[in-house]
């Protein structure tokens, strides 16, 4: 998808973007952006409003739909494009690479800078747009939400998280934002659900991911989302990443996320390492997290 948006990239002129702008501006109110409106919107005339409109739509950056009337919406590959587009302009990166990982709510792609960097579109209530808004804490008080506006808070969300936490926690760098998008550092390792640890790792490595939540909930975050699927293994240890869902410490239900994040983890060496983590007392364990007093997970076995 977005490889597909890269390739055409050179092809679009600054017009065009004017044009995919004023569609994602139009979408605030509605889904389909009413032809008649775009002019307003792009600050563009009528007839190059009509001749951008053909060039975006075989490009494949906007839908066409006559319901009452004639309406436009922006792709998630425009969208995808406005958010490429900021990110050449500010000279964050210059080419798009190998996709690093393709999943339900977000892409990860290589990109080429100064260093190596991974660039991450939010998905986020695209293809499930209902049940994002129900599940979603930010989206819990907008009467009128798009899907649009779904991914880019959900973007803004893990930025802000990434922000905080880097370096104090290991978590990727974070170095842009636009949008639905985040660059940060492309981190060298292996998911922890991939791992084959041997009998001496077991523990530390568990006790390094441990570590790594008491820190973050310390500078004000819990991950909310904790599992083997959002913990590298590194040569240096853990990094933990995918932060869209993370809650400040002073929300209401922080610690009862927190006792989650402890259960999917443990659960998790528990489950795959049965004979090295035997039954533990999560609750206990999440509040030696919480008050910082967490040394090793044998504390606290049952």
């Amino acid at each position: 998808m977005v490889q597909n948006v890269a390739s055409v990239m050179t092809e679009l002129e600054p017009e065009d973007f004017y044009l995919l702008s004023g569609v994602e501006q139009g979408m605030r109110f509605s889904e389909y952006v009413a032809r008649g409106k775009l002019p307003e919107f792009s600050r563009l005339t009528t007839e190059n409003v009509d001749y951008r409109l053909d060039r975006c739509e075989d490009r494949g950056l906007v839908e066409r739909k006559t319901i009452q009337y004639e309406g436009f919406k922006l792709t998630f590959e425009g969208y995808d494009a406005l958010a490429l587009h900021a990110f050449v302009e500010r000279d964050t990166f210059d080419g798009v690479g190998a996709p690093l990982g393709v999943g339900k709510e977000s892409d990860v792609y290589e990109v080429r800078s100064f260093r190596p960097l991974a660039l991450k579109f939010h998905r986020e209530g695209y293809t499930n747009f209902r049940e994002v808004m129900k599940e979603r804490e930010y989206t819990a008080d907008r009467d009128h939400v798009s899907w649009q506006y779904t991914a880019r808070k959900a973007a803004e969300r893990e930025y802000d998280a990434l922000e905080t936490l880097y370096p104090d926690v290991s978590v990727p760098q974070p170095i842009d934002h636009n949008r639905h998008a985040l660059v940060m550092e492309k981190v060298d390792g292996v998911e922890l659900s991939r791992t084959k640890l041997t009998d001496r790792q077991v523990v530390p490595v568990l006790d390094l991911v441990l570590d790594e939540m008491a820190t973050a909930y310390a500078a004000g975050y819990v991950h909310a989302d904790m599992s083997e699927y959002n913990v590298f293994v590194t040569e240096a240890g853990v990094v933990v990443f995918d932060w869209p869902q993370a809650v400040p410490t002073d929300h209401d239900n922080a610690r009862d996320l927190l006792e989650r994040d402890v259960e999917n983890v443990v659960g998790y060496f528990a489950r795959k390492y049965p004979s090295h983590v035997e039954s533990v007392d999560t609750t206990a364990l999440a509040g030696a997290l919480a008050d910082d007093s967490f040394e090793s997970v044998a504390e606290y076995a049952d």
